[in-house]
C-alpha cells in the first residue's frame, strides 16, 4: 500500500504563518517610522517657510526693521488696524508702523496653523513654536525658528555656535531649531 499523501503539513503551514507575522510586523513598524519622518521633514518646511516669509516681510518694510527684532510665540494681540490689502481691498493704507505690526500678528498666527482649519482645529502649524529675530544696524538679520520635535533625540540648538540661537526657545531634547542669517538692505 501506498500511503503517499499529498499537501502541507500542520507544521509546515504553521512555519509559513510565523514568517508571514514576522514580515508583516516590520512592514507596519516601516510605515510608522516613516510617518515620523514625514511629520519631521513637515514641520522642518514649515520652519523654512516661516522664516522666510518674516524676512520677506521685514525687505518690504525697511524703516521698521530694527522694530521687528525680538521674540515671539504666537501670543501677539491684534492690530487696531488690519492692514492686509486682501481683505481691505486696495483702499486701505497703512503705516510702516501699522504694516509692521500687522505683518507680526499674521505671521504668528502662522505658528500654529491658523489659516489651516479641519474641523474647526488649526492645523499646519509648527508644535510650540518659538520664533528669535535679530536685527544689527548693519541690516544683518538673523531669524531663527524653534519648535518641538515628534520624538527625542537631541537639542537641536545646543551645539549652535550662535549664543542668540541657542537661548531662542525652551531647551529639551525634543527642541529643533532652524535658522536663517542675512542681510536687508
Amino acid at each position: 500500500m501506498n500511503n503517499k499523501s499529498n499537501g502541507f503539513s500542520l507544521i509546515e503551514v504553521l512555519v509559513s504563518l510565523v514568517i508571514l507575522v514576522v514580515g508583516l510586523v516590520g512592514v507596519f513598524n516601516l510605515h510608522i517610522v516613516a510617518k515620523r519622518g514625514s511629520f519631521e521633514s513637515f514641520q522642518q518646511t514649515q520652519a523654512s517657510y516661516l522664516a522666510n516669509d518674516i524676512i520677506n516681510r521685514m525687505k518690504l518694510n525697511r524703516t521698521q526693521l530694527s522694530f521687528y527684532a525680538g521674540t515671539y510665540n504666537g501670543g501677539q494681540s491684534k492690530p487696531a488696524k488690519s492692514c492686509d490689502v486682501a481683505v481691505g481691498g486696495a483702499a486701505v493704507i497703512c503705516t510702516n508702523t501699522e504694516t509692521m505690526l500687522w505683518d507680526l500678528y499674521q505671521w504668528e498666527l502662522q505658528f500654529g496653523g491658523a489659516f489651516e482649519r479641519v474641523n474647526g482645529r488649526s492645523t499646519g502649524g509648527l508644535d510650540t513654536a518659538t520664533a528669535c529675530i535679530r536685527v544689527s544696524g548693519t541690516g544683518a538679520v538673523l531669524v531663527v525658528m524653534t519648535w518641538r520635535g515628534i520624538r527625542e533625540v537631541s537639542d537641536g540648538a545646543k551645539n549652535a555656535a550662535d549664543a542668540f540661537i541657542k537661548s531662542c526657545g525652551t531647551s529639551s531634547n525634543r527642541r529643533r531649531a532652524y535658522s536663517i542669517n542675512t542681510v536687508i538692505i
